[in-house]
C-alpha cells in the first residue's frame, strides 16, 4: 500500500511540475499583457452611406491583432436602417443586444431577431441585417478577418427587398 501512495505522489509531482513548467514557459515568452479598452475610448462614426441606408451609429470596440484575427462593434440602426448586401471571407457572429432588427441570407426569407437573440452567418454567405421598419435595433458584430479582409460590400438592399 505504501509503495502504491508513493507511486501516486511521485506521478502527481511529476505531472504538476510538468504542468508549471510549462505554463511558467509560455508566460516567459509572453511579453503581452492583459488589454481593457474603456467604453468610449473610440470615437462613434456615422455609417458610411456606401454601405448602409439610413442613419446608422458604428461604436467600435476592438481591431484584430496577430493572436485574434477578429473585430467587434457595436451597430446601431435606427427604424428602417440597414447594411448593404455584403459577405465575411472568415464569417460573423451578430449578439442583438436592443430592439426589434431583421436579418436575410440571399434567397432567404427575411427574418425577425430581438434582444438576446444571436446571428451566425458562415464564410461568404451574402447577407443583411438592420432594424425593423418601426423599431430600432443595436447588435454586437464580431467578424472574422482572413488574408487582412473582414467584409466583401456588395450592392444596396433595394426598398422592395426590405419590404418584402
Amino acid at each position: 500500500m505504501r509503495l502504491l501512495t508513493a507511486m501516486v505522489i511521485s506521478a502527481s509531482l511529476l505531472i504538476s511540475t510538468g504542468i508549471t513548467e510549462k505554463a511558467l514557459a509560455a508566460e516567459a515568452n509572453n511579453n503581452l499583457q492583459t488589454v481593457i479598452t474603456k467604453a468610449g475610448s473610440s470615437p462613434s462614426v456615422k455609417g458610411s452611406s456606401q454601405y448602409f441606408t439610413g442613419n446608422v451609429r458604428v461604436d467600435p470596440l476592438f481591431t484584430a491583432n496577430d493572436s485574434a484575427h477578429f473585430s467587434g462593434a457595436y451597430v446601431t440602426f435606427e427604424p428602417g436602417a440597414r447594411t448593404s448586401w455584403h459577405a465575411h471571407p472568415a464569417g460573423q457572429r451578430l449578439i442583438i443586444t436592443s430592439g426589434v432588427g431583421w436579418v436575410q441570407e440571399w434567397g432567404g426569407p427575411i427574418i425577425e431577431v430581438r434582444a438576446g437573440d444571436v446571428v451566425w452567418f458562415p464564410p461568404g454567405v451574402k447577407h443583411w441585417h438592420g432594424a425593423s421598419p418601426t423599431t430600432a435595433m443595436t447588435h454586437i458584430a464580431i467578424a472574422g478577418v482572413l488574408n487582412g479582409k473582414s467584409v466583401e460590400w456588395l450592392e444596396k438592399v433595394s426598398d422592395d427587398q426590405y419590404s418584402e
